[in-house]
């Protein structure tokens, strides 16, 4: 079973927020464990510049292995503020440390961000154990 963070809201597209505790009404978003490993060993990712917006479920980069190329969706509407620069250099990070290390981008909400949109941990958990059963 994947490790899924107590802290953090997901979507049905397996990425994470996470209210910034250093800034209101900021998120930072990333992928789940459960996403990482699906995706096998992450060898690029893309991600968005400062600046752009995006509404709850649309892409907002990608992510590389060796057997494929899968959009990363963002899970609530609003401005990316920042970007981990990190995952340039070291996109591994993302199966090494999806919710420490690994995040993606920072994101300012809209109006209505729809973080009542996401899923608890809990539900998270029911949500990949009907996935595993299927």
């Amino acid at each position: 079973m994947s490790n899924v963070d107590p802290d953090r809201f997901y979507s049905k597209e397996h990425e994470w927020a996470l209210p910034d505790p250093d800034e209101d009404g900021v998120v930072i978003v990333g992928v789940s464990d459960y996403a990482a490993e699906q995706l096998g060993d992450i060898v690029m990712v893309e991600l968005p510049a400062v600046g752009d917006t995006f509404d709850q479920d649309e892409p907002f980069g990608t992510v590389e292995s060796p057997k494929s190329v899968s959009e990363v969706f963002s899970p609530v509407s609003g401005e990316v503020i920042a970007v981990n620069d990190a995952l340039e250099d070291a996109p591994e990070l993302v199966n090494d440390s999806p919710y420490a290390e690994g995040w993606m981008v920072k994101i300012r909400l809209a109006d209505d961000g729809g973080m009542d949109a996401l899923m608890s941990a809990t539900d998270y958990e029911a949500f990949l154990e009907d996935l595993e059963e299927s």
